[in-house]
């Protein structure tokens, strides 16, 4: 057995107090990121805009509910034809007539039900407020995800972590070794997919599985899953998203495995939802008791509704003991009749019921839904959903962490600290974790994956063959990023486009895996009014007609991408794009693939300037999604300034094509004849 200790002084903590303090700083300037984004969001788009994305809601119907969670003031706020939204149990938020910089009042959502929300306010609203008959509702910050990884800093803070401190700090051993494996439950995993499957169930407390494009990191993950199910170990697996959630889980359940996937039932795959809490709790014995007490609750609320709602300003000060001390003399004060205060009395009764009717439903949930992840052999959720109070006393054998390189530090840590060792996948060579602070992002950009792959580089394997793309396409980033290790499965070494072209292809349309498409110094970049980002309209030109002559001849349009680092060039794509056609940033198109994909690199100018292209993470991602055909448009003297594009050109002259605007456009741009 081999012990390796961590190495690497820059991503070394030596206390607890010291992980803690840094990452606790960095949270919280994360999140005071994130409300300057939504408040500068809001200034710039409008109520009906924000209500698309998904980040407010219109037209909502205010009904205040008094006090309660802890004496706070509860608002209702219902819509029969809610539209889909982010906004989630915990979240600040603003609520106000339309004019939510101008009079929006700070709440906390207590619970986002299908049809209503309920917010909870430290202070009164104000009369406006509860007399308006229509609200808005404005996502301020997505603050359970914060508290979570805080929370998850004060397990480790209080020695509360279940996983080995001394490791997750850099200091500690992590012994590497491989277990035999009686039987594989995916014969069709090859072997280095294979050694990294022992290596994972041998290595403790941890392991790191290193998958670059293609290289089935997630089947890998599957069969870990599998292999500790099979010793009777309690497994956690987690991602930063809910696709990649589903990815895994997916395979999973196909398998057999008792899988309880956390998480809105709307944010899961259909095919995952019979597996889902909420469906799993509704099929115990005693959700019966939970129909029967809510159908309870409903004639006691009609019943309710006939008495007088002794609202604020209609029980005059008066406490609910007082006016049911006065009720039961028949004495009127204040101003109050006698028959008023008994019927709000009667009202006060009825909620007390109301109440106690809540509590038993919600101690019969609670046992319903602990009976249910007892029985899982494998939880599914979010890093985020681990940290909820569902999980908060239950301990893992295993996490498995998927997509690990997407989620910050912080995220990862929430599942961690409930599992007594793990198995991370991810890739540090493709996009780093989204960061919305300047301030942080630096140093919150290097995920846990990252960070701990250079303390323990042996707890650690590169999966090498890669099942996605021609061998041509694959070649520069592996020569670039992964030391000339990755190999084509004979399967996709030498598949090209007229394998799904109706017929023979020439010019742009022949075998040619990847080409290049040279603007030849043409400075189409240009920039928006107020805009940070880019867009390039004579490359937008281009790509049109590249798509225009792909479906002209043949390829579906499902079978085609379009991506461009640049918000703004994809937002200009996307007016002229086919039906069908994918057009998103390389952001949006990690973790995806097309059988082709064009690529937009926008930056044409005389300084040489490539701005943000310089990251060549996100040049790593955009040359490895396509499958069979990569066109890349740019300007070959403004990449130039750049040595690894450079290379890349050099690359394509070489070993694919290179084509001129001339080519694609026609001499004056003019019908494109010859393509």
């Amino acid at each position: 057995m081999n012990f390796r200790t961590g190495t690497g002084s820059s991503n070394l903590f030596y206390t607890d107090a010291q992980y803690v303090r840094h990452f606790s700083e960095l949270v919280h300037l994360e999140r005071k990121a994130q409300v300057e984004f939504h408040l500068r969001e809001i200034r710039r788009l409008s109520g009906r805009a924000r209500e698309r994305v998904g980040r407010a809601v219109l037209n909502l119907r205010p009904k205040y509910e008094g006090v309660g969670f802890g004496s706070r003031h509860i608002l209702r706020l219902s819509r029969a034809d809610m539209p889909e939204h982010e906004i989630r149990n915990g979240d600040v938020v603003l609520v106000s007539r339309g004019s939510p910089l101008k009079e929006g009042q700070t709440g906390t959502v207590v619970e986002a039900g299908a049809r209503y929300f309920l917010v909870a306010f430290d202070a009164k609203p104000p009369r406006w407020l509860l007399s308006a008959k229509k609200l808005r509702i404005d996502l301020y910050v997505n603050d359970i995800t914060f508290q979570r990884m805080l929370g998850a800093l004060k397990f480790v803070e209080t020695g509360r972590s279940v996983f080995p401190l001394p490791v997750l700090l850099g200091t500690g051993h992590v012994e590497v070794d491989e277990e035999p494996v009686g039987r594989w439950f995916n014969a069709a995993l090859n072997d280095v997919q294979r050694t990294a499957v022992r290596l994972a169930m041998g290595s403790s407390p941890l392991f790191l599985i290193h998958g670059p494009p293609g290289t089935g990191k997630t089947i890998t993950c599957a069969e870990v899953v599998m292999q500790a199910v099979e010793r009777d170990e309690r497994v956690l697996i987690t991602a930063d998203s809910n696709t990649a959630v589903d990815n895994l889980l997916e395979v999973l359940v196909k398998r057999g495995v008792r899988a309880v996937r956390i998480g809105h039932p709307a944010r899961i795959y259909p095919d995952l939802r019979r597996v889902s809490l909420d469906v799993l709790v509704e099929s115990t014995p005693r959700y019966r008791e939970v129909l029967e007490i809510r159908a309870e609750i409903e004639k006691i609320r009609a019943r309710q509704e006939e008495q007088t709602r002794p609202a604020p300003q209609k029980r005059r000060g008066l406490s609910d003991e007082q006016i049911m001390e006065l009720a039961a003399v028949g004495r009127g004060t204040r101003g109050l009749e006698p028959r008023e205060l008994q019927s709000m009395a009667r009202w006060i009764e009825l909620q007390r019921k109301i109440d106690a009717l809540y509590g038993d439903l919600r101690s019969i949930v609670s046992e319903a839904i602990s009976d249910v992840l007892e029985n899982a052999q494998v939880v599914a959720t979010t890093n985020s959903t681990s940290g909820s109070e569902f999980l908060r006393d239950m301990v893992f054998d295993l996490a498995v962490v998927d997509e690990a390189t997407q989620a910050t530090e912080p995220s990862t840590l929430i599942p961690l600290v409930r599992a007594r060792r793990a198995v991370m996948a991810g890739d540090h060579r493709q996009l780093p974790p989204t960061v919305i602070s300047m301030e942080a992002k630096t140093r919150l950009e290097i995920s846990m994956f990252e960070r701990l792959i250079s303390v323990y580089p042996d707890a650690s394997l590169m999966l090498r063959v890669q099942y996605r793309m021609n061998r041509k396409i694959m070649e520069f980033s592996g020569r670039r990023f992964y030391g000339g290790k990755l190999i084509a499965h004979e399967s996709v070494r030498d598949i090209v486009l007229s394998d799904i072209l109706p017929g023979p292809g020439r010019d742009l349309l022949d075998d040619t895996p990847i080409v290049f498409i040279d603007t030849g110094g043409a400075h189409g970049e240009r920039q928006r009014h107020c805009s940070k980002s880019h867009e390039n309209w004579m490359e937008a030109v281009i790509v049109g007609r590249l798509l225009d002559t792909l479906i002209s001849a043949g390829i579906s349009p499902e079978h085609i991408g379009v991506i461009s680092p640049y918000d703004d060039q994809v937002t200009l794509i996307r007016r002229g794009a086919p039906e069908g056609v994918e057009v998103k940033t390389v952001d949006g198109f990690q973790g995806r693939e097309k059988e082709v994909i064009i690529l937009s690199l926008v930056r044409s100018n005389e300084e040489g300037r490539i701005g943000f292209l310089r990251d060549l993470r996100r040049l790593n991602v955009a040359i490895t999604r396509a499958r069979r055909k990569l066109y890349i448009v740019g300007d070959s003297t403004t990449l130039s300034s750049e040595e690894t594009y450079k290379d890349l050109l050099k690359y394509i002259a070489s070993e694919g094509r290179v084509f001129t605007v001339d080519d694609v456009l026609g001499p004056t741009g003019g019908d494109g004849a010859g393509l």
